[in-house]
């Protein structure tokens, strides 16, 4: 599947849900939840997950992942169980950037 910008995905073993907000130019990078295949979120319209419990490795809403290269950039829209990843590669959490500071 090729990630476009504005893709709707949604994991098939948790209730995560993204949107992508920066895809790469080239390639089509495999994008998956808990080690399962993303897949897009038209597809699992009304179907229920469990939410995630304290042990597990989660994504939050609201919260930006980003792969090492930078190249892919995905935004939480629903919280789930499981680590998101690219390639093969876990995705990391994209810190904020700091504002100057005005004197």
């Amino acid at each position: 599947m090729t990630a476009r910008t504005g893709d709707q995905l949604a994991s098939t073993v948790s209730g995560t849900r993204v949107i992508v907000v920066r895809a790469p130019a080239d390639g089509a990078p495999e994008i998956a939840c808990g080690g399962s295949p993303m897949v897009p979120a038209s597809a699992l319209d009304g179907t229920a997950t469990s939410p995630p419990s304290r042990e597990e490795a989660a994504t939050l809403i609201g919260k930006r992942y980003v792969n090492a290269a930078g190249t892919l950039e995905l935004l939480c829209t629903a919280s789930g169980a499981g680590e998101l990843s690219c390639d093969g590669a876990p995705m990391t959490l994209k810190t904020a950037k700091p504002l100057p500071a005005s004197d």
